[in-house]
């Protein structure tokens, strides 16, 4: 039978950030991924790497701080997949966020980020309005300038994997978990790659399936329920559509939910959509009406598409997101990541619900600190705050 230290189910952002923790760390990894790396949420993102804005609204404050700070370690260590954009945010009269709440809000966000040069924003001046890629300018009062990065999600979580595989964790893909018996002092670890049945004993297994999360919590001998939940479908369009300088922060007129329109090569990506969703996570798809929302949006701010009857849309995708179950809407709840231990004094196993793509690093050492009690002491290799990340 193999045997390591710590076995990671599931090969998105939180699972790759988890196995480079661990190795680095010292400790031996082995990651199970039953597709492709990135192959479910961490490609159906909003391919943002930022503190949250709009989350100040809901008083995140240190999440949005800890995204922050976040941002500034990837801007240093991965200057080839995150880069700083200029994000604008029109003001028009009648919107629910007017100027001087903006304004507010900014300076906060400048502030917890630290007031460094990234942090600044400025408002565009009138003369200047024309040159944003066609906005509408009729009853618009302001435009504000402010700075956060963008990535490509995929390319990001294949370079942290291929870092964590550098310092010598081992990826088996596409390999199927099959199942996990918990026992006291370690876990036996069950899964099929290429035909074959495969066991292997870790110390700990850590749950990063993401919206799968709670399938593979069910599949661990004693059965583990995964706290209340809820997964969230987000839905993003690519248009055939000139690309713009900078990427746009915009309300939608009928609900004042968040949209984001953004350049992704020369075309035009816009989303997205929350909608909770009951379905199986392997068959989430977007809903025409999404799509329609979204072009809505597009529609209203932009001059140039507005005697357009329908952009051509070159594809769409939709996306998970795990958030707490609740009654209010899904902007108000909170984007902390949960964690799930099996046993909080001596954990075998720790399921990852929800978080950022932002704050992957630091979710991986938050659950290398807390599996700490079960891992045997291991010599460090690196420090991920450190190891510079390149396209694999």
């Amino acid at each position: 039978m193999q045997s390591t230290d710590v076995i990671v189910v599931g090969g998105g952002i939180h699972g790759v950030g988890v196995a480079q923790a661990a190795a680095a760390a010292g400790h031996g990894v082995l990651l199970l991924e039953k597709t492709a790396l990135a192959a479910g949420t961490s490609s159906r993102s909003s391919k943002l790497i930022h503190g949250g804005l709009r989350y100040l609204e809901t008083a995140q404050f240190r999440l949005v701080r800890e995204s922050l700070r976040e941002r500034a370690t990837l801007l240093r260590i991965a200057p080839e997949l995150v880069a700083l954009k200029p994000f604008y945010i029109p003001v028009y009269r009648g919107m629910r966020r007017n100027a001087w709440q903006l304004r507010a809000g900014l300076a906060l966000y400048a502030g917890l980020g630290g007031l460094g040069a990234d942090c600044r924003f400025q408002e565009i001046p009138r003369r200047q309005w024309g040159q944003l890629g066609g906005l509408r300018s009729a009853d618009l009062q302001t435009v504000f300038c402010y700075f956060d990065g963008q990535t490509d999600d995929a390319l990001l979580t294949r370079a942290v994997m291929n870092s964590a595989c550098v310092l010598g964790a081992v990826l088996h893909l596409p390999a199927e978990f099959a199942h996990a018996e918990v026992r006291e002092d370690q876990v036996i670890v069950r899964y099929s790659m290429a035909g074959q049945d495969m066991e292997c004993e870790s110390k700990v297994l850590v749950n990063a399936g993401g919206p799968w999360a709670s399938q593979i919590a069910s599949r661990m001998t004693p059965a583990r329920s995964a706290p209340a939940l809820e997964l969230v479908r987000g839905t993003h369009i690519l248009l055939a559509d000139r690309a713009r300088d900078g990427i746009f922060y915009l309300e939608n007129p009928r609900d004042g939910r968040a949209v984001f329109v953004m350049p992704r090569g020369s075309q035009t990506l816009v989303g997205t959509t929350e909608a909770r969703y009951d379905g199986d996570p392997d068959q989430v798809q977007p809903l025409p009406g999404e799509v329609d929302y979204l072009l809505e949006v597009l529609r209203h701010y932009f001059q140039c598409d507005a005697n357009a009857e329908a952009a051509e849309v070159l594809d769409s995708w939709a996306g998970l997101r795990v958030l707490p179950a609740g009654r209010s809407a899904t902007f108000a709840r909170s984007r902390e990541t949960i964690f799930d231990l099996n046993d909080p004094e001596c954990p075998r196993v720790i399921s990852i619900y929800g978080g950022k793509l932002t704050t992957y690093r630091a979710t991986a050492e938050r659950v290398l600190s807390k599996l700490a009690p079960s891992l045997p002491v291991r010599r460090r290799r690196a420090r991920t705050e450190e190891l510079r990340l390149t396209p694999a």
